[in-house]
């Protein structure tokens, strides 16, 4: 089990023939290195004078230097700051020459090599430039792959955690279930009970993918979702998940509204097998991503359903809910022990029966390990 301190300086020390100087704002990465926790985001953007200074500033053989305007450490921040070198923007000092002042302190000089993290905004790039003509950038986040795709001991520990909060939270929200309930209805109880047991709130959207005769699958339209009863006989498929510590969880099962018919029965148990397959088939060391797709999506396409599945088997997972590598055609990467992937294969058809499952699988020598286990049978809603 590794530190955040280990890990800080494990990426420190592969630095050195790839960067100058790393800026991590807050976001996953220096939550990976820190465990200075993200909070969720807004939907329109909350500025504080100074804001695109606010991360870490991390140099080879140097302590990193945690730079925050004055509002973010008032009403923000408040776990681990006291572990960093922390300097304060005031709202009226000037953050170009607050960061000039750290870059001379750590020995950056003209046209380094600046990594940043993929999420960094453009503003703190172009102030960059400002200051260090002829400046190099690069992906910070993707000198940090190398380390974030195996998860330690510690990590798989905090994702089956979350997957705990994520199957308390949908078992009590299946208890609340009745013919007749919106959609809005049944992601708001999901959204709530993941909070009430111990999620920081969704790790993504709560979204609903649900088909009948006379419901139609509609993608990414909630204003025009939420509102639609869930009558018989409806196939609600689930996607969700909580956010434990810094880590995500990613979550999917099937209902039906009423007594499903033979139609239902088959295309959930389809999906099951399917999953299954993959869950076997994610053998570390032993097979590629692409590989461990063929072995899932081959039990739809011989059932003769496979134009209804209509995306990758899954993604890796952990400090983001999508992380590479991916389970997908063309992604010829080998699976190590350690990654973390969901395995989600469904069956989506407009008009008609429709499944999902979806679970976190630890890579393992013999096949995979499912962090949660929880409904495997259809969902009956009476």
């Amino acid at each position: 089990m590794a530190s955040y301190a280990e890990r800080l300086t494990r990426f420190q020390n592969s630095l050195t023939d790839q960067a100058d100087l790393v800026f991590f704002p807050i976001g996953t990465d220096l939550d990976y290195l820190t465990g200075l926790h993200r909070d969720i985001p807004n939907y329109g953007r909350n500025l504080h004078p100074g804001m695109w200074l606010e991360g870490a500033w991390i140099a080879p053989g140097k302590d990193p230097i945690l730079t925050l305007p004055r509002m973010t450490v008032e009403f923000g921040l408040s776990e681990r700051l006291d572990a960093l070198d922390v300097r304060v923007l005031g709202d009226w000092d000037d953050p170009a020459q607050l960061v000039s002042g750290i870059l001379d302190e750590l020995g950056v000089g003209d046209g380094p090599r600046i990594a940043v993290s993929d999420d960094a905004e453009a503003e703190t790039l172009i102030e960059l430039q400002h200051l260090r003509p002829g400046v190099r950038f690069l992906s910070g986040t993707e000198l940090l792959r190398p380390q974030r795709v195996i998860k330690d001991a510690d990590e798989i520990e905090k994702l089956r955690r979350a997957g705990a909060i994520t199957e308390a939270a949908f078992a009590a929200t299946v208890k609340q279930m009745k013919i007749g309930m919106t959609e809005l209805d049944v992601s708001s109880e999901i959204d709530h009970q993941m909070k009430a047991h111990g999620s920081l709130g969704p790790s993504f959207t709560t979204s609903m993918y649900n088909t009948g005769p006379n419901i139609t699958l509609e993608f990414g339209n909630k204003l025009k979702s939420w509102p639609r009863k869930l009558e018989a006989p409806t196939s609600v498929l689930f996607d969700f998940g909580a956010v434990l510590d810094g880590m995500c969880y990613d979550f999917g099962r099937t209902a039906c509204m009423g007594e499903p018919s033979a139609e239902q029965i088959k295309v959930h148990r389809l999906i099951m097998e399917s999953q299954a397959a993959g869950i076997a088939a994610l053998k570390a060391g032993a097979i590629t991503c692409e590989e461990v797709d063929k072995a899932a999506r081959d039990v739809l396409e011989d059932a003769g359903y496979g134009e209804a599945f209509r995306h990758r088997l899954g993604h890796g997972i952990g400090w983001d809910v999508h992380e590479p590598p991916f389970l997908t055609d063309g992604d010829k990467t080998l699976v190590e022990e350690g990654m973390i992937f969901t395995i989600e294969p469904s069956i989506f058809r407009d008009g008609d029966s429709s499944a999902r499952v979806e679970d976190c699988v630890v890579a393992r020598p013999d096949g995979g390990e499912a962090l949660t286990r929880g409904f495997q049978e259809l969902i009956v809603v009476a």
